[in-house]
């Protein structure tokens, strides 16, 4: 599993790790790690021209030192200075003994401009973990050169101008191709948008001692595997779990045929389909158990499903609210779930909006879900007590006790098409009804989901449909049965 840490937690483990070593030690842990990932990307050090962006403070001092290791290796390397008196002095003096060169950026704007427009690589050490808001006007307008320069750009840490803790960007930021961290993920290097400044992420270990709960994680295949119900030799149908879907209208079948095509995939053992759409949920799967009784009396369930196509109906929303099974509430079922109803609920409650949702749930405006999608999922999940599953570029998955919130991994931008969300709700309540908390499976179901989506569309187009089939391939991939 991927964990990230608060900015807080981080420094603090450097301050108890610097006290142990010997002064400099840890910063040059660090440099050497920065250094080799430079090197790799560039191929060939010799003769290639590399630029450090420098502000000030320990960030700006890790571009400077990893610059003199690239110098030394024959690499022509300017370093751009946005404050030259608040430079890091060690590494502004390594720089220059390795045979680098310096500009100040406010006295030599048009030479720092060209500078970068020919560089091979660009070195982002502007701003360290703690800055806050946009990059300032001089910063912003260098950053802006290096995004049509066709430099790569390597950030120190984490991309200037983004939000270490939350992954907001308020401004004005550095895009990088590749980050390189240091002693563990920033929250703001896994979620969007920050996520999509970052680039590809490369991790050095410098030996942090993290303590406490991380504020992410991100499940791997070996967490989901150990998390995935398995049927024993004295399973049937009801021993795994039975969930039920309550979903789709007239006007909206297909959300029920979707619904059931993910349920169908989840791990339990049966699904009950309760709705107006059981002869489209019959001709497409036969083994179904279906029912026109309304959910109370549609037969025993160890989870539902509510809300994918529901329309106005809220009738259906109310009696699986009032059941004492774990609920999945998705699409309409969010607009038409009461707040107290769902707040007052004992079993565990899994909600799964995507941003617009999330923001009519909220009362904000989309972007603003968007824009702090960490703290919406967050504020979500306070707000109802439940589990929140937020859909988008980055699903996260948040308890309602707060603690660290999941971050899924997997997925493609393909995965954006009508009724993709309607085949992950029936697959998280199908694994809801075999067992898993409302945490695990909302990220196992957001994991194998994403995972599905890049096998069926394997860079093309993909229908919800598709996804759905390619679950199992998803699961078997998950648990090595295809090797």
């Amino acid at each position: 599993m991927r964990t990230a840490y608060s900015v807080e937690t981080v420094r603090a483990a450097e301050r108890e790790l610097m006290a142990r070593l010997p002064e400099g030690a840890l910063m040059q842990r660090a440099v050497a790690g920065l250094a080799a990932a430079c090197a790799d990307l560039l191929g060939r050090v010799y003769g290639r021209r590399v630029v450090l962006l420098v502000g000030s403070g320990d960030n700006g001092g890790d571009a400077l030192y990893a610059g003199a290791r690239l110098a030394r290796r024959g690499a022509g390397v300017t370093a751009v200075l946005l404050a030259p008196e608040r430079a890091h002095a060690g590494g502004l003096a390594a720089l220059r003994r390795a045979g680098g060169r310096t500009l100040n950026a406010a006295e030599n704007a048009e030479a720092a401009e060209h500078a970068i427009r020919n560089a091979d690589l660009l070195l982002d050490g502007i701003v360290g973990i703690g800055g806050k808001g946009g990059l300032r006007p001089d910063a912003a307008r260098l950053a802006a050169v290096a995004d049509t320069a066709r430099c790569a750009v390597v950030a120190v840490d984490l991309p200037s101008g983004v939000d270490a803790d939350t992954g907001e960007v308020r401004g004005a930021a550095v895009r990088a191709d590749l980050t390189v961290t240091f002693g563990t993920h920033k929250p703001g290097l896994l979620v969007d948008p920050a996520r999509e400044y970052a680039g590809s992420v490369r991790l050095v270990d410098i030996g942090l001692d993290l303590p406490g709960q991380p504020v992410l994680e991100a499940l791997q295949h070996a967490d989901v595997r150990r998390l995935l119900p398995v049927p024993s030799g004295e399973s049937d149908k009801y021993r795994r779990g039975v969930v039920g879907i309550a979903a789709g209208s007239a006007r909206y079948p297909g959300a029920a045929v979707l619904a059931v095509a993910g349920a169908l995939r989840g791990g339990a053992g049966a699904v009950r389909y309760v709705g107006p759409a059981g002869d489209a949920v019959l001709a497409r799967f036969p083994e179904t158990l279906v029912s026109d009784r309304g959910p109370q009396r549609a037969g025993r369930v160890q989870a539902w499903v509510v809300g994918p196509g529901a329309g106005d109906d809220a009738s259906a929303v109310g009696e699986v609210l009032a059941s004492d099974v774990p609920v999945l509430v998705d699409a309409d079922g969010l607009r038409l779930a009461d707040r107290d109803a769902v707040r007052a609920r004992t079993a565990p409650t899994l909600m799964t909006p995507h941003a617009g949702e999330a923001a009519a749930l909220l009362g904000v405006p989309r972007e603003e879900v968007e824009g702090a999608r960490l703290a919406s999922a967050r504020e979500l999940a306070a707000r109802y007590d439940a589990t929140v599953l937020l859909k988008g570029s980055t699903t996260l998955v948040a308890g309602p006790g707060g603690g660290a919130v999941r971050v899924n991994p997997t997925g493609t931008a393909w995965l954006a098409t009508a009724g993709s969300g309607d085949v992950l709700s029936g697959l998280a309540g199908s694994l809801l009804a075999s067992g898993l908390g409302a945490l695990d499976a909302g990220s196992t179901a957001a994991y194998l989901h994403g995972l599905a989506g890049r096998f069926a569309a394997d860079g093309a187009p993909v229908g919800a449909h598709d996804v759905a089939e390619a679950v199992p391939e998803a699961w078997r991939d998950v648990r090595d049965l295809n090797d």
